[in-house]
């Protein structure tokens, strides 16, 4: 088998299915972003000088509609082939120019995934005895797309939506519980983290990894998480707790933040006051939730790479060469950033966290 001597690496864009051309040759700077949040966002930086419709001139480009337009369908592919990926499908949602003295105009499109439409629905709405993930089933349907439920929690008497967005909302119901919201294609996707599957990269620093910077934190660590309330129904107190078992069964190895906490520093206990449970089932889950949340940051790594374009939010890293309390498996990504420019070609920046460091630190 002959290797090719020349790949490209760069950025192909497609609008409305077909690919242009002229948009990956005008190319100046290229950012692709997302995180557990959920809506993937695009901005390109464009070249704006050139011929236009066959004249001689040089003239400003891409502000006639004819490749660049609002609610056009935008996807973009990155890496070279056999590794290439479509990194991002949305529309075109903003449109800017710019003008500098000395400098050649640009353009500068911004596009959003379909969450976008989440984001711009805003309702008063009361939903009964439903859980989180069928609150997500629902707003799914409202928008057409179809549900991809996976996250425990408990089950409410009334949840009321009060004039926010139908993104705001999900996103504030699954970090109640500790699901995450992103969406492929049609479907609407809301669960767990230990439910959502995704690529799996072993990183080597030197190589493929071009920058890292690791960090093990003990400040928001807590060896136990209690949230109370009150149960009107039964009329008695809601006092639930969280320890260590919670994140126990996400990790295979290594000392857990609340372990190192309680070593070090002896026992630290946090107290969720910023929702009132009404039932015992709520107060668990939740307190459950906060303790997750918080031993799943104990290690957190910000690193670039010389472009990953497999990478999405909740792929499963492995790092080497980076340390001995880093090394290893069992980190999760939280945020991916693709990039390309004239001077770096194609980057990939990404944030991780893991719960544990490698015993003997």
């Amino acid at each position: 088998m002959t290797d090719e001597l020349l790949v490209y690496a760069g950025p192909v864009f497609e609008v409305d299915g077909e690919v242009k051309g002229e948009l990956a040759r005008d190319i100046l700077r290229l950012e692709i972003e997302e995180s557990t949040a959920g809506l993937k966002t695009l901005t390109a930086r464009l070249i704006a000088l050139g011929p236009l419709n066959g004249a001689s001139e040089q003239q400003h480009i891409y502000l006639d509609g004819s490749i660049i337009d609002f609610g056009k369908k935008l996807s973009v592919v990155l890496g070279a082939a056999p590794a290439a990926h479509t990194v991002f499908a949305g529309r075109i949602s903003a449109i800017e120019a710019g003008f500098q003295e000395g400098e050649a105009p640009d353009t500068v499109i911004f596009a959003e995934d379909k969450l976008m439409e989440l984001r711009m629905t805003r309702r008063m709405k009361s939903h009964e005895n439903m859980s989180d993930g069928d609150i997500a089933s629902a707003i799914a349907s409202e928008h057409g797309l179809t549900p991809a439920v996976d996250a425990d929690g408990p089950t409410y008497d009334v949840v009321q939506q009060w004039n926010v967005s139908d993104l705001a909302f999900l996103r504030e119901r699954a970090r109640r519980i500790q699901a995450e919201v992103w969406i492929e294609d049609e479907t609407l996707h809301f669960k767990s983290r230990s439910n959502r599957t995704a690529t799996e990269l072993t990183l080597v620093q030197g190589n493929q990894l071009i920058s890292v910077r690791a960090r093990a934190d003990l400040a928001h660590q807590r060896t136990k998480v209690k949230v109370s309330g009150y149960d009107a129904s039964q009329r008695e107190r809601i006092e639930e707790e969280a320890g260590e078992d919670a994140i126990q069964a996400e990790v295979s190895e290594g000392l857990t933040g609340p372990a190192v906490l309680e070593r070090a520093f002896g026992g630290r206990v946090s107290f969720r006051v910023r929702e009132a449970p009404l039932q015992s089932t709520e107060a668990s889950d939740w307190a459950r939730a906060e303790m997750l949340r918080r031993a799943r940051s104990f290690v957190t790594v910000i690193g670039t790479t010389r472009g990953s374009a497999d990478m999405i939010v909740g792929s499963k890293l492995t790092l080497e060469r980076t340390g001995h309390p880093f090394e290893g498996p069992g980190y999760y990504v939280t945020r991916v950033c693709h990039t390309y420019d004239l001077r770096d070609g194609f980057r990939t920046h990404f944030e991780a966290e893991r719960a544990t460091v490698q015993e003997g630190s």
